[in-house]
């Protein structure tokens, strides 16, 4: 399951977003490290194509693909030193495939300290880049020692690690350091927490500054506040709210989906006995990577799997109309998964 961590310093809503995303009650409150045990919970991902497959065969279940959310201890200057809850920061983020990293935008008279966006980013990012620049040094020490053996393996890992040293070092981008589980390279989606007029109002725009200070990164501007209380209504109230305060969207759906996107993921579906149902996979993964996805059994004993699209589904409106047209597929173990396929595994 893919797990995504929220990440900030203390008081930029961290928990209030987890509440709205997750609905599990965590803790809020507006002093330093409300958050000291992380808090964890899953939210569905929204799946529009999942609905309408509902819609047309009817069964009694329809299962979403989901994510697991977990609320980190907030961030201090000197995290990677261990102020604060630091240490404890540094390990819950290390566990985490990818990272929500929420900026405190609004006043409020309950919450201490000043708005500044611009250094809250900037004091995360340097303390992840300084844990990383911690982890190498040590790396590189303990390699040192073993390279005096001549080992040609352990001198091609120092020149990579030594590489890795010096684009942190410099603020450049880090390429090739797949086993290390570098927090600097882990995808980050930026929140910029609002105060519910500035959302709603629609007259925030986002700093240029903050643009340039995150380049390419992906921005969505939010009021965690407003999401939590939306969250706990129901659908249709829900959407009567969101009108009422003039939001086009609900901006948590495009929070799920963009967590989503981060891991470059595909969604395939699976139709068995009276349960409809979504899975998360990795992009160019093979239909045998599917089959051990379900279920260890379903992947040692594959045979063949039937595959058919979402797209043909929707123009034929039921599965045996599909088959008569032709459009079921019969795949062998290599083949590559694409989204919106729904398979059935056939194995022994």
């Amino acid at each position: 399951m893919l797990k995504v961590g929220i990440v900030g310093l203390p008081n930029a809503g961290k928990s209030t977003l987890f509440n709205a995303l997750t609905r599990a009650g965590a803790e809020v409150a507006t002093y330093p490290f409300t958050t000291i045990e992380k808090n964890i919970g899953i939210a569905q991902i929204p799946d529009k194509k999942l609905e309408k497959i509902g819609e047309l065969l009817k069964p009694k279940i329809v299962t979403h693909a989901t994510t697991e959310f977990v609320d980190i201890a907030g961030l201090v200057a000197g995290a990677s030193k261990g102020e604060g809850l630091g240490n404890k920061f540094l390990a819950h983020i290390r566990e985490v495939d990818a990272i929500l990293h929420l900026v405190r935008c609004f006043e409020d008279a309950e919450v201490s300290g000043t708005v500044e966006p611009l250094k809250d980013i900037e004091t995360v990012k340097l303390e992840l880049a300084l844990a990383d620049l911690d982890f190498v040094e040590k790396k590189i020490g303990k390699l040192q020692k073993a390279a005096k053996s001549g080992n040609e393996a352990i001198k091609t890992e120092l020149e990579s690690l030594q590489r890795i040293k010096d684009s942190i070092q410099k603020d450049e981008s880090i390429k090739h350091s797949k086993g290390y589980n570098l927090l600097t390279t882990k995808p980050c989606l930026y929140l910029l927490n609002l105060s519910e007029k500035d959302l709603t109002s629609k007259n925030f725009t986002v700093p240029d500054q903050i643009r340039n200070s995150l380049g390419s990164e992906k921005i969505v501007l939010i009021s965690a506040k407003i999401e939590e209380e939306l969250s706990e209504l129901e659908r249709n109230e829900r959407e009567e709210y969101r009108k009422e305060l003039g939001i086009e969207d609900f901006t948590l759906d495009v929070v799920i989906e963009e967590s989503y996107n981060l891991l470059n993921l595909i969604k395939f579906y699976t139709i068995k006995g009276e349960e409809t149902r979504a899975w998360s996979i990795k992009e160019g993964s093979k239909i045998i990577d599917a089959a051990y996805k379900i279920h260890t059994d379903m992947g040692k004993g594959f045979i063949r799997a039937e595959v058919f699209s979402y797209d043909d589904l929707l123009s034929c409106s039921s599965v045996s109309r599909l088959k008569d047209a032709g459009l079921l597929k019969i795949e062998g173990r290599d083949y590559l998964l694409k989204d919106g396929d729904i398979v059935l595994i056939k194995f022994h």
